[in-house]
């Protein structure tokens, strides 16, 4: 039999020009409403008990140890120890000293330091003044000959000017502090009257008291974290949460700013950490409070987001996992997510141990840590502490359930550069160089040592004139070389400082001339560290407060991207007959 297929649309009308009908979400049949929910099994879920109370567990234990340098695997050491309210942990790992052993010094420190000295001495009530005596004792020397050719022409201006005017500071530090630094008595050749002994006492105890809080220098014994065959800062750090020790290992810092996730969990070496005792059990129970953030949607059905907010714009692309999950978590799930504030001290390691939440029925959960022996082994983690990898390091590693609460630092005021170093690769003449931007000079003015007869000169010479043999084309001023070298302890390529010939016939040797090159006696990086892109390594002055309000002053290095390959265009044993370049 035969049939005819008719089609009808089903289309609404509208009866009525006000929508207020419809915001209102009337339901005329309930029955049905849970009828659907009973055939989707809704009514099998959760109890949807939501949070009222929340008691946690844990040890907390402050970081005591400090250790700067890097660690081998299976090491026992007794660390320094360290307190986080005296100094944040950026600047006791990047504080440098101020000059290098074959350095002397600020010139203009020393003037300044030495002039604050005697208007110290001014304000004091004695019977006369001894500007005069100190001066012709402890007065600036003029520079020597090897000094005067050393330095720069505004070096040797202001050094004229104040040779024998102004106190040098580093001549009064070593007349009244011995080699091991303890006060000394004020010499015999001060003719200080008996009645004003105390009186230059008490200003020479006060100058030397703020010559040595200025600024945030490394004891003169203490091992330095830079290491300066990878260009980059390494130190361990320990706690002993619980009673059981906790290392925290940073082996690749360079960055400029230290915080939780600079450290890594090394549970292969030993600080000393666990003999301090210094680990409390804590114990808090709060009322959870829901997640808030800018951003969130309407927690109620009918609220409206506002404007400002949409999804939709998310800049999130496939392969972007972090924000994908923001998102999912922000949009789906944010009003699943509850908030236990604890108060934690700066500078502390903190362990949980367990978690007991009691919902609106009644019901008591207790929550293990993410550590917990008895669930099975995961290598999925977020916003923990990392295990240090190692070539022995399983594939499924222990969770470190740790909270580190670095002492941070949330801003530093940072000077211009007072060095700046490129260090790249060479590809045509196969070697490495070191090129100095910037240098800092004696009166800390900024010295640039390729700006003069930087490039290369070209002379023409007629065409009948004859070839010209050159054992090597010429370089800048301003430019190492790094020049490679097989190591057997241990086994690597290393690229090792060297110098240069002066093209001239002179035997003159150009040697670098700032702080960064000449810090090791003998420069050897490691191949690995200059990668084709390059690495720029500069110096500079860093300045901030810290707890209690204290100001904190110090010499930072940081590490950071190059700008590609250079050329030097160095050539040996060549014959040019078009030019002579030199």
């Amino acid at each position: 039999m035969g049939s005819i297929t008719s089609w009808v649309r089903l289309e609404p009308r509208c009866r009525d020009d006000e929508l207020t009908d419809s915001t209102h979400a009337r339901i005329y049949d309930p029955l049905w409403m849970l009828a659907r929910q009973w055939q989707a099994a809704e009514f099998q879920g959760e109890d949807t008990g939501s949070p009222v109370m929340a008691r946690w567990r844990g040890d907390s234990a402050p970081i005591t140890r400090y250790y700067a340098g890097a660690i081998k695997k299976d090491s026992n050491i007794s660390a320094s120890r360290y307190d986080a309210a005296a100094m944040p942990l950026e600047a006791l790992v990047e504080r440098q000293p101020l000059h290098g052993a074959a350095n002397q010094g600020s010139l203009r420190l020393a003037v300044e330091s030495g002039m604050h000295f005697l208007r110290m001495m001014d304000a004091q009530p004695m019977s006369r003044s001894y500007r005069d005596d100190f001066l012709k004792l402890y007065a600036l020397l003029p520079p020597t000959d090897g000094e005067r050719n050393g330095a720069d022409a505004e070096t040797l201006s202001y050094w004229k000017l104040m040779a024998g005017r102004a106190l040098d500071a580093r001549r009064l530090v070593a007349a009244f502090r011995n080699a091991a630094g303890k006060r000394i008595p004020i010499p015999a050749a001060l003719p200080i009257a008996a009645g004003d002994k105390a009186e230059v006492d008490g200003a020479i105890n006060e100058w030397l008291s703020q010559n040595d809080s200025l600024f945030a220098l490394p004891q003169a014994d203490a091992s330095d974290a830079w290491n300066a065959e990878r260009l980059e800062y390494a130190f361990s750090i320990g706690g002993a949460p619980g009673g059981e020790e906790v290392p925290l290992t940073a082996a690749e810092y360079a960055q400029g700013h230290l915080d939780w996730h600079s450290v890594d969990y090394d549970p292969e070496i030993n600080l000393g950490a666990a003999s301090d005792k210094t680990s409390k059990p804590l114990v808090r129970t709060v009322m959870p409070a829901p997640v808030s953030f800018r951003g969130a949607p309407a927690q109620r059905f009918w609220e409206m987001e506002d404007r400002a907010i949409d999804y939709g714009l998310l800049p999130a692309g496939p392969g972007d996992i972090p924000q994908l999950m923001l998102s999912e978590f922000a949009s789906g799930f944010g009003n699943e997510w509850y908030v236990i504030p604890i108060d934690l001290d700066i500078g502390t390691l903190t362990k949980t141990r367990s978690l007991l939440i009691t919902d609106s029925f009644g019901v008591q959960t207790l929550i293990s840590p993410a550590n917990d022996p008895s669930k099975p082994a995961t290598d999925w983690s977020m916003f923990e502490l990392s295990l240090v990898e190692r070539k022995d390091t399983p594939a499924m590693r222990p969770r470190s359930n740790l909270l580190f609460l670095a002492p941070a630092l949330l801003k530093t005021i940072d000077s211009r550069p007072l060095e700046e170093v490129l260090f790249m690769r060479d590809e045509m003449a196969n070697i490495a160089w070191a090129v100095e931007h910037v240098v800092q000079g004696a009166i800390e003015n900024r010295l640039q040592p390729g700006a003069v007869a930087d490039a290369p000169q070209t002379t023409l010479t007629p065409p009948s004139a004859l070839p010209q043999y050159r054992l090597a084309t010429d370089v800048p001023v301003n430019w190492t070389p790094l020049l490679p070298q097989r190591v057997e302890d241990p086994p690597s390529l290393r690229l090792v400082r060297a110098s240069l010939l002066a093209p001239d016939g002179s035997n003159v040797v150009r040697h670098a001339q700032g702080e960064l090159l000449n810090a090791a006696v003998e420069l050897k990086l490691f191949n690995e560290e200059i990668p084709r892109e390059g690495v720029k390594v500069t110096r500079q002055f860093e300045r901030t407060r810290w707890i209690g309000g204290s100001t904190l002053l110090w010499v930072g290095l940081r590490k950071e991207v190059g700008r590609g390959e250079g050329s030097s265009a160095l050539r040996f044993d060549g014959v040019d007959p078009k030019f002579d370049r030199h």
